[in-house]
Parts: structure tokens; sequence; C-alpha cells
């Protein structure tokens, strides 16, 4: 139990000062909205989402996290805004971000476009001290580092769609990087690339890669998904892997309810030492669409 405060102590009090803390969903291959303003969902009027995701399940004080979007593209101007709201509780703390997305589509030809887009955001950080239980109440230098503050921070994102590839770039949380009381969240710069070639096959396969650097970390991660069709309904359900090197790997499991809605889930496992006091997390998205346009040319 010694063992479990002290890792809990560790997250309230060093992560939000160092910054190395980053915040996301496994499941973003499918709505990279997540983690790139710059990913424009053009078939659609509007999409909505939310999702939950439980980290370390059994490890005390371990990341809970929720997630909102809701995006609009108008296609007359080829314009999407977006909105997006996360809440992450970290043993004590409880990190909210809140922000406002702008992206344009241009298109290069019949076969490729490119997105461009930037989202401004207000973040919060807020600590629960009635919980904080220590065994000196009087050191004032305990309290310091456990006070509550806002900032603002943007993210900038680019993102190239073919007709199988989906290329992005992003750059999350972008003051962060030059202006220390911007420092909520650390800066995290992601590259990401995805083929898939649709086929009238009752499966097909999708592969992604992705790089994500916070700090001074770099992941990458490694994905692969199945997608079944049928009753002549294309991407009815969807079963994928992801690896990420050294210590985690997960699956992906995903259901089209209707037409306009879509229900997923992700189950990963650590295998590092934290792996001695957790069975893994636990994630689940929900996605609405709204409206769908008329005919858009065969892309990603």
């Amino acid at each position: 139990m010694k063992k479990y405060l002290t890792i809990i102590i560790f997250f309230c009090y060093f992560i939000p000062i160092n910054a190395q803390y980053y915040i996301r969903l496994n499941n973003y291959w499918d709505n990279p909205y997540f983690i790139n303003p710059a990913a424009i969902n053009d078939e659609y009027q509007a999409v909505f989402s939310v999702a939950a995701r439980k980290q370390w399940i059994g490890f005390p004080g371990a990341p809970t996290t929720f997630f909102a979007t809701g995006t609009t593209y108008l296609e007359k101007i080829q314009t999407q805004f977006g909105l997006k709201i996360y809440s992450d509780n970290v043993g004590y703390n409880t990190i909210t971000n809140i922000s406002l997305s702008y992206a344009y589509n241009l298109n290069l030809d019949r076969d490729w476009q490119l997105n461009l887009g930037l989202a401004a955001s207000l973040q919060c950080l807020a600590f629960d001290q009635s919980q904080v239980n220590v065994m000196s109440n009087d050191d004032p230098a305990l309290y310091e580092n456990l006070l509550n503050g806002n900032n603002y921070n943007c993210d900038l994102g680019i993102q190239l769609i073919g007709k199988s590839w989906r290329l992005g770039a992003a750059s999350q949380n972008l003051l962060s990087a030059f202006y220390k009381e911007n420092s909520i969240l650390s800066n995290a710069n992601i590259v990401y690339a995805v083929y898939r070639k649709r086929t009238d096959e009752t499966i097909n396969l999708e592969y992604g890669v992705s790089a994500i650097q916070y700090g001074n970390i770099l992941q990458m991660e490694f994905n692969l998904s199945s997608f079944f069709k049928f009753y002549n309904q294309n991407d009815m359900f969807k079963v994928g892997l992801f690896y990420r090197p050294q210590n985690e790997m997960g699956i992906i499991l995903g259901y089209n309810l209707s037409e306009s809605l879509n229900l997923s889930y992700s189950y990963d496992f650590n295998v590092s030492g934290i792996s001695r006091g957790s069975v893994g997390s636990h994630e689940l998205v929900l996605v609405y669409k709204l409206n769908k346009y008329a005919y858009k040319h065969y892309r990603y």
C-alpha cells in the first residue's frame, strides 16, 4: 500500500511540474480528430462522439478520462468547426481541456485532398486537497505545488487524404514548448500514416503506424485492423490489434449499431512493472454521424 501511495503522490506532484504527461485514447484511428484538429469528416454535416477510459484497473489513483467532441462540416465553404472537451483525473488532480477548432479542406485533384487545422484551448488544473492524507499537514512546501491553475494553449495540424492513404501530423499544446506558464499539459508532436484499400471483399485490412513525442519520450504504435462487410453494409464490424514497443499491446472492437451510430471498445495491457498491480485498461467510444452528404469522391 505504501508503494501505491508513493506512486500516486508522484503523479500529483511531479507530472504537472515536468509536463511529461500525455492524455489520449486508443481508438483515434477511426476518428483522428481526437489528436488532430485538421482531421475533417466531410461525409456528414455533423459528427458527435463521447468516450470514457479507465486506465490500469485495480491500481489506486490511476487515470480516468472522459472525452466529448462535436464537429460540423460546411460543404459550400469546405470548412469544419469543432469542439473538444475532456477531463482527466489522476490521483488528487483533475485536468480539464476545452478547445475550439477550425479546419479547411483543399481539394488538390479528384483523388487527393489536403486539410489544415488550428485549435485554441483553455486548460484547467485542479487539486482536491481534502483527499491528501499525510502524516504532517504543517509542511507549507507540500501545498505549494497543489495550487489550482489555468492557461491557454493551441494545436496545429495537417492531413493529406487519398484513395487508400491518410497521412497526418499535429502539434498539441504548442505553447507549452515555449512558455513554462502554459505547461499544464506537455507539448506533444504526432505523425501517422494509415493505409487501407477498399474492395468488395467481405474483409478489408487497414494498416497504421504512428509516432508520438512528448517531453523526452518517443513512442511508436503499430495498428492492424480488419473490417467486415455483412448484408451489403460496409464496415459493419471491426477487429483491431495495436502494439506499442516494449510495454503495451491491446485490442479494439467496433460495431455499427446503425448507419449513423458506432460503438467501439478497446482493452490494453501494460507488461511493465505496473502490470503487477493492474489488470489492464478499458475504453468505450460512441460516435454519432448526422445527415450524410450526397455523392463524394471515393477517397480514404
